[in-house]
């Protein structure tokens, strides 16, 4: 696939000017989707699709463009060519953009195996088998993901990467069910088995008789999936340069009033586990993690092309929203969670999160799914859902008595448009003093 976007790109650098250069992007994919209900396969599909994004630049000016393509050269050619001109047309017309920026030192590279596959039809043997007895719900993805570069200065990017995500729930009745999620590069049927160990023993307790707690002050324990319902709701705004220096951030008190969180948090951007490409479509490419907050103080943000060239900083990133976000393990072992708990909330997932206090990073949302109520160690009954409102500050920071010893590399479920590379990994978090309010 590779071979066929330069190639592209390459009859399409023979038709500029001198004074005219050219990026191009390419995005794609080769994917299997299945749904289940009732733990059998009820649809199932495979979607191939390649997209190409043009941004034809002369001097401060430059107009842009998406196409799809139909992978065949004689098909894609002439209306690129078409589109190349029309673009030509548009500049004419356009202002100077002041904080268009883009690479023109060469930094081309190559990442992911080709060779790469995932057998889509043994996994779903493996699902039904040991999901036996449960009623499944679930989504099936899977396959190659390909994200792609070139400039006609002679730059060339390459990223290819091949994963599964499975995402399932097992219902008990109505509402009442339990989330899971298994995701990676190289599928082990010996993992899902003991995830639908997990979800089976769950169950069980979700069919005891739901207790509904009274609003106020509990301690919790937030498994990583929950935790990471949290962290995507600071992500908006949260780490990025512009949002910090237009004062829109919700870590703004991080910042302006020197606020910090516990010592045991440190976050990073890191692109080394290979799920998303590490270079964007102005060419530049990043190789060393970008320290967000190190031991509860805020270190550093994001900082994309255009905030680069607006602030006069250097860039960093792609994007000003994290990507393949690393939150450092802390000492408490896994196996040690319930006895450190002791009386309180085991939180398994979180949704419908949004701001209630935007410059306090406060946070409200539901219970979701497969949430316990748990006494002197011991999970006893399932609770009904509450909504929670509380701060950043306190759960991360004042509130916060560690972080599990053990990660979980969450990747992003979302197929809107195409398959997400975005991904976490993350720890659970132990918290002394969670807030419900209703």
């Amino acid at each position: 696939m590779n071979d066929y976007f330069y190639t592209l790109v390459d009859a399409l650098f023979a038709q500029l000017t001198r004074d005219e250069v050219l990026l191009c992007s390419f995005d794609g994919e080769d994917s299997d989707f299945v749904r289940l209900s009732k733990n059998k396969v009820r649809q199932a599909g495979h979607v191939t699709q390649r997209y190409l994004h043009l941004d034809l630049i002369r001097g401060q000016r430059h107009a842009t463009c998406n196409c799809t393509l139909a992978a065949h050269l004689e098909h894609d050619l002439p209306p690129l060519r078409a589109l190349l001109e029309t673009l030509r047309t548009q500049i004419a017309l356009l202002p100077d953009d002041p904080y268009l920026m883009y690479a023109t030192e060469i930094n081309s590279s190559t990442h992911g195996d080709a060779a790469a596959s995932i057998d889509s039809g043994a996994a779903l043997e493996d699902i039904i088998s040991a999901a036996h007895g449960l009623d499944l719900v679930g989504l099936w993805a899977s396959g190659a993901i390909y994200s792609g570069f070139a400039n006609s200065l002679g730059q060339r990017n390459w990223h290819q990467s091949t994963t599964f995500n499975f995402d399932w729930s097992c219902y008990h009745q109505t509402d009442k069910a339990v989330k899971s999620n298994y995701a990676g590069f190289v599928w082990d049927a010996n993992v899902l088995k003991q995830k639908m160990h997990d979800a089976r023993t769950q169950l069980e307790v979700i069919a005891r008789p739901a207790i509904t707690l009274a609003p106020g002050h509990y301690r919790a324990y937030f498994a990583p999936a929950a935790l990471e319902e949290l962290l995507s709701v600071i992500a908006w705004g949260g780490f990025g340069l512009k949002a910090h220096r237009s004062a829109r951030t919700p870590l703004i008190k991080m910042i302006k009033q020197d606020v910090h969180l516990h010592a045991a948090v440190s976050l990073a951007e890191d692109h080394a586990r290979g799920l998303a490409p590490n270079f964007n479509r102005s060419g530049f490419v990043t190789h060393a993690p970008v320290t967000l907050i190190a031991h509860g103080k805020y270190t550093d943000c994001l900082v994309n092309p255009r905030s680069a060239k607006e602030y006069g900083v250097p860039l960093n990133s792609g994007s000003e929203a994290p990507n393949a976000l690393d939150m450092h393990a802390g000492t408490l072992p896994r196996a040690d969670i319930l006895n450190a708990l002791g009386t309180g909330l085991y939180i398994n997932n979180l949704w419908y999160c949004n701001f209630s206090d935007h410059d306090d990073c406060r946070i409200t949302g539901m219970t979701r799914f497969a949430c316990f109520w748990v006494k002197d160690g011991v999970i006893t009954a399932p609770i009904n859902v509450m909504r929670f409102d509380d701060s950043i500050y306190r759960l991360l920071g004042t509130q916060l008595l560690a972080l599990t010893a053990e990660r979980e590399f969450l990747f992003d479920t979302s197929t809107y448009m195409q398959r997400s590379t975005r991904s976490a990994q993350l720890p659970g978090a132990l918290i002394d003093d969670f807030t419900l309010t209703l």
